[in-house]
């Protein structure tokens, strides 16, 4: 980690993240060119209420949904219901996920996408395989749905690395892309810069978290306190063009995650605004 990525580590980390839990921080952040959202499996262990409060209290206003806070047993009414929660609150759901696609049916694919369309999720982050891909990719065109194939690392036999899932849908339709797990990524041996580079407009999600040791599992820490190359990410994600949600996905401190994640949107905010000085 170079010098000047600690010095803005340091001077912008504390202060903004002792305004997100605050509360309030929404109109003191400062503004970005990529959008921040939280990937609400970082909150699985809050309530739907508790979810929605902290991620107000953390600044931000988009959120990825997982099913902890919206269930798919959920009747459609029930769903709509909850999904009201969340844009009453002012946050805006930009997807919904992982969700397994792994079943090659249709009466169990239409299950999920008629979910993510109660729930008001233009994307759903899945976890496919490469046989039920171009059922996928059918009923993508018939709900105009997004889909974005999520990498989950070494463990994966289908798809351990974005560019795994990139080859897997060459040639689909552009709704089809990639949700890309950095973390999962590096753990993998893939350089997370470079699959997003070759992903291009392929890249529809981003799923950001920070490891201490870019191969071990479980060595997850606030984003800013790691080895992972945030700056040089977020450089790609803007040179590409990239219109999606960086959403975090804090995995650590289940019982009590804001403090971690305030202090990863904290460092996150610093790096956007030194890119923009």
């Amino acid at each position: 980690m170079t010098d000047q990525h600690s010095t803005r580590r340091e001077l912008l980390g504390g202060a903004l993240a002792a305004a997100a839990l605050r509360g309030g921080s929404a109109m003191a952040a400062p503004p970005e060119d990529l959008r921040l959202g939280v990937a609400s499996y970082s909150l699985r262990k809050l309530s739907r209420q508790q979810a929605i409060d902290g991620i107000k209290q953390l600044g931000v206003k988009y959120v990825c949904i997982k099913e902890f806070h919206l269930r798919y047993a959920s009747t459609p009414e029930e769903l709509t219901a909850g999904r009201k929660e969340f844009e009453d609150a002012g946050l805006t759901i930009v997807g919904g996920g992982s969700i397994d696609l792994k079943k090659d049916d249709d009466t169990d694919m239409k299950k999920y996408f008629d979910y993510a369309r109660n729930c008001g999720m233009p994307l759903m982050v899945i976890a496919p395989t490469q046989e039920t891909l171009p059922r996928i990719e059918k009923f993508v065109k018939q709900y105009n749905i997004k889909v974005a194939v999520h990498n989950h690392g070494p463990e994966d036999k289908f798809f351990p690395t974005a560019e795994s899932a990139l080859k897997a849908i060459q040639g689909m339709d552009p709704r089809v892309g990639l949700c890309v797990d950095v973390g999962h990524s590096t753990r993998a041996g893939a350089d997370p810069v470079e699959s997003i580079r070759r992903a291009g407009p392929r890249v529809l999600d981003v799923h950001i978290k920070d490891l201490r040791d870019l191969m071990k599992q479980r060595s997850d820490c606030p984003v800013g306190d790691g080895a992972m190359p945030i700056v040089a990410i977020f450089k790609e994600l803007k040179k590409i063009g990239y219109k999606g949600c960086v959403n975090l996905e804090y995995e650590i401190d289940a019982d009590n995650p804001l403090p971690g994640m305030a202090k990863s949107f904290a460092y996150m905010r610093g790096v956007l605004a030194g890119l923009r000085g």
